[in-house]
């Protein structure tokens, strides 16, 4: 069975760092999984990181969907939670707990996240009480980047830090499993984290949150176009697939790829049928 929210609940309590991965294919969800991650988070970051758009509001539910179920066919363990795009819990609490059912009836999903703080809490509350496990996530909310103005830290000043508390104890009494707090000041994310029952899982947010995210991407140093600050470079994979893909197009280019090592022969006695010369086969039986 799958690592479940009350699992999730427990690490908490315990004191046990929580650890979460942004993925979004089979391949990297089953690396993932085995160098035991608790959470695989399905983000609709996908739209930058995979698709190449500029933000993630173009993201579809079929666009969810289709890279939900491939996390899941490479999973067997790990908690997964699928992002609800932008659009698709907004405009109604019915089409959003009809959306969140998708990602787990037809994606495979176990719960999902969506944006926002007390002006979504009502849709929270009654997605949880259709039996969808709700994670939430305020602060730096990047569907609400164009109302935002940009990528901006949230909760600088009191004003919007008590803001950000009151969005946190709101979604918690909503009935969220867990929170997500993006780009928040660090001693903000520890008020927040102390003052909540359920784990904060910070991105951009400090050391103080009960669990961090990061996005596959990013650690292993694939994705190029920009760096967040608060991301760490586990690995500098693209430098190294530029190389190996460089070196590739050298080796077809003065033909010593494929070796014989690397292809496939007839035998000679077929290839002397073909070629209608008996010495090959003779030769092949010395």
């Amino acid at each position: 069975m799958r690592t479940t929210i009350r699992e999730i609940a427990a690490m908490k309590r315990r004191g046990e760092r929580i650890s979460m991965i942004t993925a979004y294919d089979y391949t990297s969800a089953r690396i993932v999984e085995a160098a035991g991650v608790d959470i695989i988070l399905v983000g609709d970051s996908l739209g930058q990181v995979v698709l190449g758009y500029d933000s993630t509001v173009p993201v579809t539910m079929d666009d969810m969907l289709h890279h939900i179920k491939a996390v899941v066919r490479g999973t067997n363990k790990v908690h997964i939670v699928g992002d609800l795009p932008f659009m698709s819990y907004q405009a109604s609490e019915v089409e959003a707990i009809r959306n969140a059912g998708r990602l787990l009836k037809e994606g495979g999903a176990q719960s999902v996240k969506l944006e926002g703080g007390r002006q979504v809490a009502d849709t929270m509350r009654r997605i949880v009480q259709a039996g969808i496990p709700v994670m939430a996530h305020i602060g730096l909310t990047p569907q609400a980047v164009n109302q935002l103005g940009g990528y901006r830290i949230q909760g600088k000043t009191t004003r919007t830090a008590i803001e950000l508390i009151e969005d946190a104890k709101a979604v918690e009494d909503a009935g969220a499993f867990a929170i997500v707090l993006e780009g928040v000041p660090s001693q903000l994310a520890g008020i927040i984290t102390a003052r909540l029952t359920i784990p904060t899982i910070g991105i951009g947010a400090g050391v103080h949150c009960d669990g961090q995210v990061q996005v596959f991407h990013d650690m292993m140093g694939l994705y190029t176009d920009f760096t967040p600050k608060h991301a760490r470079k586990y690995a500098h994979l693209a430098e190294l697939m530029y190389d190996a893909v460089a070196e590739y197009i050298r080796d077809v280019r003065v033909q010593s790829f494929p070796s014989e090592d690397e292809s496939f022969t007839l035998s000679p006695a077929v290839l002397a049928e073909l070629t209608g010369d008996p010495q090959v086969a003779a030769q092949g039986e010395r």
